[in-house]
């Protein structure tokens, strides 16, 4: 089928079989859920907080570089001295993690909400006879939940999580083993996401990527990232 993406004045055609869409920053806001199990993950471990702008900088590359990265932040803020700044977030790293899951797994869903657009784009790709997969660095364990609780588990054959395969994006893996468990060619699989970590895996990939503008994107533009084109709104993937 050609699936005609809109972007803006532009116009660009692609033979299309199915779709891998990234769920944090693409179909769901999550950073409320981000906050809140930091938030209380580090108050555990009786560190001081960091503001939600911080994490959202530090988000899309799985739980334990999220995690890393925040006990880096933290620690780096609070005085630690820098030459042996990686033993002590080594050291910590396995109790936050354990903190976090609990708190993650109580709250998963109710901080965070659907970007607008995301269902109504959705059901347009579906009922265009595009295939559909979810493909998110999230663990497994917290994307089926939040699938289920925001009504997006029906609309997809096949949810993969961070820990789903051995590598995460944004090396290809995760979308070469989709494209696999879809039986598509990666050239007509279409990866919608929100970040470098989905372009720089799609391109790898073979795939071609179009990125959301309301995303994460570890802080960055995300205009100035390799990608077949940048959409507002998943409704601006228009069909014929």
């Amino acid at each position: 089928m050609s699936v005609i993406l809109t972007l803006g004045t532009a116009r660009r055609t692609l033979e299309l079989d199915a779709a891998i869409v990234d769920l944090d920053g693409t179909m769901v806001d999550t950073i409320g859920d981000f906050v809140q199990a930091i938030t209380r993950m580090l108050a555990d471990l009786q560190l001081p907080n960091l503001g939600a702008e911080d994490v959202q900088h530090m988000v899309g590359k799985g739980t334990e570089h999220l995690l890393r990265s925040v006990l880096a932040h933290v620690l780096q803020h609070g005085g630690h001295p820098e030459q042996d700044l990686s033993d002590a977030v080594q050291a910590l790293f396995p109790q936050a993690l354990a903190r976090y899951e609990h708190h993650y797994i109580v709250i998963n869903g109710q901080y965070s909400s659907v970007y607008a657009g995301v269902l109504e784009g959705l059901h347009t790709l579906k009922n265009a006879g595009l295939r559909l997969a979810c493909v998110t660095n999230k663990p497994l364990a917290f994307t089926l939940p939040l699938l289920q609780a925001k009504g997006l588990d029906g609309l997809f054959e096949q949810v993969f999580g961070g820990d789903s395969f051995p590598r995460k994006k944004p090396d290809p893996m995760p979308l070469l083993k989709t494209c696999e468990a879809l039986g598509t060619a990666p050239a007509r699989t279409l990866m919608l996401g929100d970040s470098s970590n989905d372009a720089q895996a799609a391109r790898a990939a073979g795939c071609p990527v179009v990125l959301v503008s309301y995303g994460y994107n570890h802080g960055q533009p995300v205009q100035a990232v390799d990608a077949d084109g940048v959409v507002d709104s998943l409704v601006q993937l228009a069909l014929k």
